[in-house]
């Protein structure tokens, strides 16, 4: 199969998803435990699974037994990935029902939850006993385990990815052992963001700080050329900054700022370096209806509430989607932005909406801001796949000068033996993944295409 028309599908966890109209959040008493289908699919849809079973644990003691006696096999978050990453030839082993919270040690500051605990099932909790995550997917309708796996992000200057708070994870090994690796551990930043490489995390424990309250603020119409001269000011303007745009029209449609209350704060004005306050709730899609968003006109609200962009109430609906991401170093953000504005009458046709976004930089090895301050440039496209699927090498070759690195669990076409050239510790992370899994018990098509024969 060519790799330009290779569609990468998978479902471990997948940061913030703009939903089109007719995929938008609909409330939890609309939704249904999720069946088990014979033909089983991925969030959007997009992809049909071809592992021949689906297997779902009830217990930590039980995954051990399935990893142990299957063949190959992989882990199933929450579907959320546009790729086949979380696919296997052989069996899929959903943590759904691995969803508890282990423990809150409010003395070390440390949450442990298991694999497939979702963050929106346990930050109101967090935030009433006094704590919180330092951030937050747009959706916190996605697996702690899987985002971490997969170097899935939130947003903010000084913010790292969903990793970035991780302390230890607990691992079954391809013999169904139980491992503990904890962040003085030599192999902890190849395992957190694992790729799922190294075998099946069954509990994930996370650094807590002190819970704080947001306000957020939308701004409409930024002008491109403003952007330009302030970038690094607007994306400092809050706790987390998103930009959203569609390319057309020489500006960003709308910002939105999440500003972490503080004492004595000043409200923002109606100006913000040329976009004008909004006068209402918005949606990141200008024209749908702001029903499941985070509650924005500087109304103060805990942290859980406001760093997502959807109201955690709300769960999405299967959507027909596409998505794509690229991490490119922060200081390269305005060019490659404004050479992919030129691009604008290629993408719109396909285009629901583009965020850009800022990231921390991080030392696990296959993150994607991976010691260096990033910015995501992020696409959500409508699921017209061989239109999305050409237009993708086009915006990659305009990137390739900034070596940006793609978001694992989302679409791209990118040469393997490029990503290698980007990702500095790729070849240390194969070895260890052998010494890890020498039989390849934990190996598909993804991980074979992208890192093992890169």
């Amino acid at each position: 199969m060519k790799r330009k028309k290779f569609l990468q599908v998978s479902t471990i966890a997948v940061t913030g998803s703009i939903l089109a109209p007719q995929w938008a959040c609909k409330p939890k008493s609309e939704q249904t435990i999720p069946m088990l289908p014979t033909e089983r699919k991925n969030w959007a849809g997009n992809y049909t699974y071809k592992a021949k079973e689906l297997h779902e644990p009830a217990s930590v003691a039980e995954l051990q037994e399935l990893v142990k006696k299957l063949s190959q096999q992989k882990a199933l978050g929450s579907r959320h990935c546009f790729n086949d990453i979380a696919d296997s030839p052989g069996h899929q082993i959903s943590t759904r029902m691995l969803n508890k919270v282990v423990e809150i040690n409010e003395e070390n500051k440390v949450l442990t939850v298991e694999a497939g605990a979702r963050y929106g099932d346990f930050s109101e909790e967090l935030y009433k006993r006094g704590f919180a995550l330092p951030n937050i997917a747009s959706l916190p309708h996605i697996t702690v385990a899987g985002a971490c796996a997969t170097g899935t992000h939130g947003s903010g200057v000084k913010n790292g990815n969903l990793a970035t708070p991780v302390v230890g994870v607990e691992l079954v090994k391809p013999d169904g052992s139980l491992v503990q690796i904890d962040n003085n551990h030599p192999d902890f930043y190849a395992i957190v963001v694992g790729l799922g490489a190294f075998g099946i995390m069954t509990k994930v424990s996370l650094r807590l700080e002190p819970a704080f309250d947001v306000r957020q603020y939308v701004f409409l119409d930024l002008p491109m050329a403003s952007l330009k001269e302030n970038f690094e000011e607007i994306m400092a303007a809050g706790y987390s900054v998103s930009l959203f745009t569609d390319w057309m029209g020489e500006k960003v449609s709308e910002v939105w700022v999440k500003q972490k209350v503080e004492p004595n704060m000043v409200e923002m004005g109606s100006d913000f370096f040329g976009a004008k306050s909004a006068s209402q709730n918005m949606h990141p899609i200008a024209a749908l209806s702001a029903e499941a968003c985070s509650d924005q006109m500087g109304v103060p609200g805990p942290w859980y509430d406001r760093l997502p962009h959807f109201k955690m109430g709300f769960t999405p609906s299967a959507g027909e989607e596409l998505q794509s991401e690229y991490f490119i170093p922060m200081e390269n953000a305005v060019a490659a932005m404004l050479e992919l504005e030129q691009m604008r009458d290629e993408i719109y046709p396909h285009l629901l909406i583009s965020e850009i976004r800022t990231i921390a930089a991080d030392d696990f090895w296959l993150s994607p801001c991976y010691q260096r301050d990033s910015v995501a440039i992020h696409c959500t496209w409508k699921q017209k796949t061989p239109e999305v699927m050409a237009v993708l090498p086009k915006i990659e070759n305009i990137l390739a000068k900034y070596n940006c690195r793609p978001h694992w669990a989302k679409l791209f076409t990118i040469d393997p033996k490029l990503l290698e050239e980007r990702y500095p510790r790729m070849q240390d992370f194969r070895k260890l993944a052998d010494v890890y899994d020498p039989d390849g018990k934990f190996r598909n098509h993804y991980l074979n295409l992208n890192v093992f024969k890169g």
